[in-house]
């Protein structure tokens, strides 16, 4: 709980630096992108076109066959995030809420972009503070890489002044129906009264 209220304290400063405006311009695009992709059939509109594994908080591994047969969210973070990725986590938590017995027909899972500092162990701290159904996913820089490529998400790692780093990516939530096909998008800080038609629509 402290770490999240440290990391939630630092959303001022993320705002002063602009970090939060880029993320949203890289959001905007590649979630666009990811959509119209739906009507060609490419590798980014389905789970079970990409091919990559990754390890989840609990240490097991997990790949894009696991998630086929139920609805799934996902989207990519890290857990020294100081705005958008514990926004996002407590708008989830709300999703799942307003959904009610439907919450627990769906996945939902954070892909961490920086597998460096995000082990399954960190991974399981820092989700513990939100809704416990989240869970999370790391694994190798290459795996990382090679997962984030599929979904058409970006991230880079920004050097800090105090010689540290933080990471700019894409943000938004990815829908996907039991099929493994993409349902739908849920950009960040869209409201319940929206996000929530969306997931049921996936749930089916």
């Amino acid at each position: 709980m402290r770490r999240r209220k440290l990391i939630l304290g630092g959303a001022g400063l993320l705002g002063a630096f602009g970090f939060t405006l880029g993320v949203g311009a890289w959001r905007s695009g590649d979630l666009q992108r990811l959509v119209e992709d739906r009507g060609t059939g490419g590798n980014r509109a389905n789970l079970s076109g990409m091919s990559w594994q990754l390890i989840n908080d609990r240490g097991d591994p997990v790949d894009p066959e696991d998630w086929l047969g139920q609805a799934s969210m996902v989207f990519f973070g890290f857990t020294w995030c100081p705005d958008v990725c514990p926004t996002t986590l407590m708008d989830i938590a709300d999703w799942l809420e307003g959904l009610g017995p439907d919450a627990d027909r769906i996945r939902v899972f954070m892909i961490t972009v920086d597998p460096e500092r995000d082990s399954p162990e960190i991974l399981a701290e820092y989700l513990s503070n939100f809704d416990p159904r989240i869970r999370g996913l790391t694994g190798s820089p290459d795996d990382i890489a090679r997962a984030a490529q599929a979904f058409g998400v970006k991230y880079e790692r920004v050097p800090r002044e105090d010689g540290d780093y933080t990471m700019n990516h894409t943000s938004g939530v990815f829908v996907f129906q039991p099929s493994g096909e993409l349902a739908s998008t849920i950009d960040f800080h869209e409201g319940r009264r929206f996000a929530v038609p969306k997931i049921r629509r996936a749930i089916g």
